[in-house]
């Protein structure tokens, strides 16, 4: 027997069902999804330093368990020192199995983590179903020794869903188990 992750199933056995009774969906297929999370890290520096790429395509590649990739900048910045084509960052794009076992780490190990913790916003949102997530430390992840951090920073975690509106793709994600602060 294949193995799925738990919030793949959760999806199919309850929240689809939670989301066509919310909206009124006649078809299962108008039922929003989750595509793809992707997780980007600036960082600037590294116009200077080359080596802080390295690191952050590292912990990248530890924290989603898929290699990361340098990004390159398009534009020269004389005020930046930057020219076309240097490596200013890093991403990974999840998708499939990884993106489902990234959420539940992620829900479950990751954000009760942070300090202070209260929720996440709601006001991440693009207006076409999109959220947007700030993440100011990359120490909260487990898979992160404190010990071999060379300098802390944070990254964009973006959620794309096939949801149509901010509303539909707020209740998916809520539906999943992000916890949204309560208004």
């Amino acid at each position: 027997m294949a193995y799925t992750p738990r919030l793949k199933e959760e999806y199919k056995s309850r929240v689809i069902s939670a989301l066509k009774e919310e909206f009124g969906y006649t078809n299962v297929m108008q039922v929003p999804k989750l595509e793809k999370i992707v997780l980007s890290r600036g960082v600037g520096a590294a116009v200077s330093d080359k080596k802080l790429i390295d690191y952050a395509v590292d912990e990248l590649t530890k924290i989603t368990g898929q290699k990361a990739v340098s990004t390159i900048s398009k534009k020269d910045v004389a005020s930046f020192k930057l020219r076309k084509g240097m490596s200013i960052g890093a991403k990974v794009t999840l998708r499939g199995e990884r993106m489902y076992e990234f959420l539940d780490r992620l829900i479950t190990s990751a954000l009760p983590r942070v300090r202070d913790f209260s929720g996440i916003k709601a006001t991440g949102f693009d207006g076409r179903g999109n959220y947007n997530l700030g993440v100011l430390e990359q120490i909260i992840f487990p898979e992160i020794d404190i010990d071999k951090v060379n300098k802390i920073s944070g990254m964009d975690i973006t959620f794309v869903t096939t949801a149509k509106t901010d509303k539909e793709a707020k209740s998916l994600l809520a539906e999943l188990g992000l916890p949204f602060k309560k208004n």
